[in-house]
This record gives structure tokens, sequence and C-alpha cells, in this order.
């Protein structure tokens, strides 16, 4: 299947590759001409624009963004539906706000387009591991990309199957039950696809948050604070390896923390600061809008606002009111615990 790829960063690159290795026909376009260049030795075909790389597509055609959120999309959705066709799709497989799917997919269809969204999840290992993806958007046109989805996502694999999954076969083959079991689903109409997404990415916050608190918790086991009969110098790469195996909370997060940990130990190289890709900040609100309550994606996510200054004013306010009530004197700095 021939399919248009729009943005050449760490992922839109592999996921390229992954295509052209499973023997699709591939035209890239990127503001970086070196990233086109480098496609195109590849085996990729270059465009030296979005008009140019839609002129190379044979119709029905179907182009694939995979630019930052935002305004870069809202840009290049806007000049592909400038040159593009009634029957032709745009997909979006970046991190959008589901809320500017809806309104774009109705744009597209003003027009005759189809507007698909794909959150897709893989990250820089995704080449070979696969991707998985949550999409949204009309059924015909997905329907049409499956060839596409087939070929990013993972597969089985050696994963086991769910106990009674055996018996969603037969009439149900092709569709999401199916599917799902291959690492693609189609979530339902527009937006859907990056709504499961950003809610995959807040539990992530949650998860993530988890294991970090947790390995703190070891790291100060040591703390002369405590009584020394209970201080524990443990080894943490040891230990996030035997959670590794065999463990309730083992996790793709949790390999790649025990890589973290044993590349370096005290992960020296890490400043501790942790930004936010804004799906965290969607998944709250989205819980807000349908009044659930979601106490540990939101203290998740505060905290990757609060690694971001060395001391928060509440922070300061708690120890004043500390002193006043109480003679508390605190630290001024963790290095004075110590």
């Amino acid at each position: 299947m021939q399919l248009g790829m729009v943005g050449l960063g760490r992922m839109g690159a592999n996921m390229t590759r992954r295509l052209m290795h499973g023997g699709h026909t591939m035209v890239v376009s990127d503001l970086s001409a070196d990233a086109v260049k480098g496609l195109a030795g590849e085996g990729a075909t270059a465009s030296s624009s979005l008009d140019d790389l839609v002129s190379k597509l044979t119709t029905p055609r179907s182009v694939w963004i995979m630019v930052p959120s935002g305004d870069a999309t809202e840009k290049t959705v806007q000049a592909l539906l400038s040159t593009m066709k009634g029957g032709d799709t745009i997909i979006d497989g970046g991190n959008s706000y589901f809320k500017d799917d809806v309104r774009r997919s109705k744009l597209c269809a003003a027009k005759g387009v189809h507007y698909v969204d794909v959150g897709t999840s893989g990250g820089v290992w995704g080449l070979e591991r696969g991707y998985c993806m949550m999409i949204g958007g009309p059924k015909e046109a997905v329907q049409r990309l499956d060839p596409i989805f087939k070929t990013l996502a993972p597969g089985r694999g050696d994963i086991p199957r769910t106990p009674g999954r055996e018996k969603m076969g037969g009439k149900h083959a092709g569709t999401a039950a199916v599917t799902a079991e291959e690492g693609y689903m189609h979530c339902g109409p527009s937006g859907a696809g990056h709504f499961v997404k950003m809610v995959h990415n807040g539990i992530e916050y949650g998860v993530m948050q988890a294991y970090a608190e947790g390995f703190d918790i070891f790291k100060n086991a040591t703390s002369k604070d405590l009584p020394e009969d209970i201080r524990y110098d443990l080894n943490l790469p040891d230990v996030a390896e035997v959670w590794r195996r065999g463990s309730v909370i083992s996790s793709w997060l949790l390999d790649l923390t025990a890589m973290a940990l044993l590349e370096n130990p005290t992960l020296s190289e890490y400043s501790g600061f942790v930004q936010d890709s804004g799906e965290g900040r969607w998944t709250i609100q989205a819980a807000l809008e349908e009044a659930v309550p979601a106490e540990v994606l939101t203290a998740a996510l505060y905290t990757r606002f609060r690694s971001r200054q060395e001391h928060t004013f509440a922070e300061k306010v708690l120890s004043a009111m500390r002193q006043k009530f109480g003679g508390h004197v605190e630290p001024k700095t963790a290095a004075a615990k110590k």
C-alpha cells in the first residue's frame, strides 16, 4: 500500500522504515531536507513540500502526520486539506487533543476527506517491537488502512491469549475485538483514538510515579534518621531485576527502569526535572468533566509540576507554619538533612 508520511522525527522515521520493511511504498516529507534525503536513501520517495508529496500519491491518497501536537499539526492538516480531494484520508498519529480531532474531522468531511486519529504508543523502540495503536474515525477509512495498521502493530508475539479470547473468532474476525490482540483497534468515531491514548498516558503518569516513589523509599532506607537495625543498603538494579521476573508489578516501564539503574544506580546524570506531554492534563480535565475521581493520576501530574521547582511557595508556607506552631526549623536544603 502507498502512504505519505509527514514528519521524520524519531517515531515518524522508524514508522516509515517499518512500513517499508513490510512492503509498503512511502512518500516522505519533513522540514529537514537531510531527514528526507536519509529516508530516500533507504527506499522512500522524497518530496520537497506537502503539495509535492500529495502530487506523488495515487488516489485515493492517504497521508500520515507525525509532527508535534498543537499548532504544527493544525497547520499541516490545513495545508493538506487545501490540496487533497474527496476520498482521500488524513491521519494524525501524534498526541493531539481529542476535541481538536472532532473539529478537524468536520472540516475534512465538508470536503469529502476522511480524517483518522491514531493514538500511537511505542516510542523509539517501535521499529523492532511495533506500535500499539488506538484509532478513531470513519469505519470505511479505517478498514481501507488496515494493511498499514497491521504492519505497524506488534502482532500477537509470545504474549499468551487472555482466557476466553479464543471464543471471539469466526464471525468476529476483522473487528476491533480481534485486531486488539494484534496491537491495534478501531475505538470509535473521530477523536476516540486520541481519547483512549490520552487516558493511556494519564495512567502511565500514575504507574511511573508509583515506581519512582518506591525506589525513592529504597534509596533512603540507609538514612541516619532510622534506627541502625532497620537501615537497609539495597542493590536497586537487582531489586528492579527480581521484580521483572514473576512479580505482579512487572511491566515494560519496569524493564526500562531496570536498564537505567543498571547503567547508573545513582541516576546522577538526570536532573529530576520531569516534563509532561499535555495528555496528563487533558486526562484530568476529562475526569473533571465526567465527575470521575482520579486522585492518583492527578497527584502524579502535580508531582511533575513540582519537579520543575526547587521548592514551591506552598512548601515554604508549610515550613513557616510548622516553625510558628511547633518551633520546627526545617533544613534549607535536602543536603542539610544528610
